[in-house]
């Protein structure tokens, strides 16, 4: 994780557990860097305008401002652990942290007791995988990032092949398949809209260069004809 997805984090961490308090240590822990790492960056939100107060001592930390926090929410905990078990079978997702994210903010403004019944019954659910399976590799959040700015991308792409070439693209959209989840992108080097699957972008960095202005294609070229594109609904 980057220092600036860092710092987002911190902060929906803490909003997701107002007016409770996240100490140094919790928060290291968390995001997997030093103590002084987490003191430096809460004092790089708070020089931000971000209300974030400490309190010293023993049992001291770091906590968000009541007005920055969600009010109560009324999740029941069934709804809580639909959305859990819809995270747990969408690993490796553009998504993925973002959701998880989503879920802490509610388990953190819902009624200790209804909380507590969520946990409860989630803990009376299971889930079976192969023994075998592979991890699921993680999807590079700079992806969605270009897509929110209006960013073109430089890939370094496998094809079916094996092949490797370096492309530099405008995103458009994501697209989730039978075989998992691809990229809707103008192709600088076809010269047409291509779809791109996200487990055979080998690097990826973010550039300057802001994408042309493009309607999302019906069908992309290399969508098969038995297919067809569907919206998410919201």
């Amino acid at each position: 994780m980057n220092r600036t997805d860092r710092l987002y984090a911190i902060v929906e961490e803490l909003r997701a557990v107002a007016p409770r308090m996240r100490t140094a240590r919790e928060l290291a822990q968390r995001y997997e860097v030093s103590v002084r790492t987490i003191e430096r960056d809460i004092a790089a939100l708070q020089q931000a305008s971000i209300p974030i107060y400490a309190d010293v001592g023993r049992r001291g930390g770091y906590a968000l401002e009541k007005s920055m926090s969600l009010p109560p929410l009324n999740f029941t905990p069934a709804e809580a652990v639909a959305l859990a078990v819809a995270l747990a079978r969408s690993e490796a997702t553009p998504f993925d942290q973002a959701g998880r994210s989503a879920l802490r903010k509610i388990l953190g403004v819902m009624s200790e007791r209804n909380a507590a019944a969520a946990r409860d019954l989630a803990a009376r659910v299971r889930l079976l995988d192969p023994v075998d399976a592979e991890p699921a590799q993680a999807i590079p959040s700079v992806i969605g990032q270009s897509i929110e700015a209006g960013r073109g991308l430089r890939i370094s792409y496998s094809d079916r092949f094996g092949a490797v070439s370096e492309r530099e693209v405008e995103p458009t959209a994501f697209l989730s398949g039978s075989h998992g989840w691809y990229l809707i992108a103008w192709c600088r080097l076809r010269g047409e809209s291509r779809c791109f699957r996200l487990d055979r972008i080998r690097a990826v960095t973010m550039t300057d260069t802001p994408v042309s202005p493009r309607s999302l294609p019906n069908t992309p070229s290399d969508i098969p004809d038995d297919l067809e594109l569907r919206t998410v609904a919201l």
